[in-house]
């Protein structure tokens, strides 16, 4: 069973694709994807913190997307079906370095039981000046959103 949820900061961060393909059907969101290295990566750390941690964030996450944390733990152990499905995402996606965000829509096949996945667009750190990391972020991510159908 993976572990499905996380609440932080107020926002839920699913680790299931299954069910964040399932609440993406349901309310017509697309997935906001996080690779992250939780426990090690320092810029990922740096990004929640100058935006994920943010309220202007957390109404647009609430409001425009299912949120998905792919973690790649250093110092702890993921359990196989989550590393399995992280490192397939991670291929899919070719995410080389980290923190990464991916944007997309999922289908899935009736016949073979596997996801589409519609890519619509990555972001990384905003490039923006400090204290300004949020708005640059959330510029970045509705520019992507716009392209959407």
């Amino acid at each position: 069973m993976l572990h499905a949820q996380e609440i932080k900061n107020g926002l839920t961060w699913y680790t299931s694709v299954n069910q964040v393909y399932q609440i993406s059907k349901q309310t017509q969101k697309p997935v906001f994807a996080f690779f992250t290295g939780s426990d090690w990566c320092g810029w990922c750390h740096k990004l929640q913190a100058a935006v994920f941690d943010k309220q202007g964030f957390k109404d647009w996450a609430k409001k425009n997307v299912i949120l998905l944390e792919v973690d790649f733990p250093r110092n702890k152990q993921l359990p196989d079906t989550l590393a399995q499905q992280n490192n397939g995402l991670q291929q899919f996606f070719q995410v080389q370095g980290f923190p990464t965000v991916w944007i997309f829509d999922m289908d899935r096949d009736k016949t073979t039981n596997k996801f589409n996945i519609s890519a619509l667009g990555s972001l990384g750190y905003p490039r923006s000046e400090a204290g300004k990391e949020e708005a640059s972020f959330l510029e970045s991510a509705n520019a992507i959103l716009k392209n959407k159908k």
